[in-house]
């Protein structure tokens, strides 16, 4: 069973940076998409960044630019630097796992994803 633990959440003021941590423990596989969802509060969980196992990436337009998703494949570990924060970033923040091989350009649609992280939360003070 594949497990996710996420860490890195925290408060921070607007301009500054985080960067969420997201490591996968359980049955290991190269191929596979992993990727970083945030959901607001009374709103639906939406897609920022994801990668696939070659390292292509897709970043939502709203956090293009200012956050970056990258992957330690040796150490199962999967990142998601995030600067210029805004408090509109506010939000949980998970990290996500598809449940088999998945190969071409990672989406962002949270259906895509089977295993999940508990979340963790992002609070931007202006």
């Amino acid at each position: 069973q594949v497990q996710l633990v996420e860490s890195g959440g925290g408060s921070v003021q607007t301009g500054g940076s985080l960067r969420l941590s997201c490591v996968a423990s359980g049955l290991i596989y190269v191929d596979y998409w992993m990727g970083w969802f945030r959901q607001f509060p009374g709103k639906e969980r939406e897609g920022i960044a994801s990668i696939d196992g070659d390292g292509a990436k897709t970043y939502a337009a709203s956090v293009k630019g200012r956050f970056t998703i990258s992957r330690d494949k040796a150490k199962n570990v999967l990142f998601l630097q995030m600067n210029s924060l805004k408090p509109e970033d506010s939000a949980m923040y998970y990290c996500a796992r598809t449940l088999r091989r998945r190969y071409g350009l990672p989406l962002l649609d949270s259906d895509e994803y089977y295993y999940w992280c508990k979340g963790t939360e992002v609070t931007v003070s202006s």
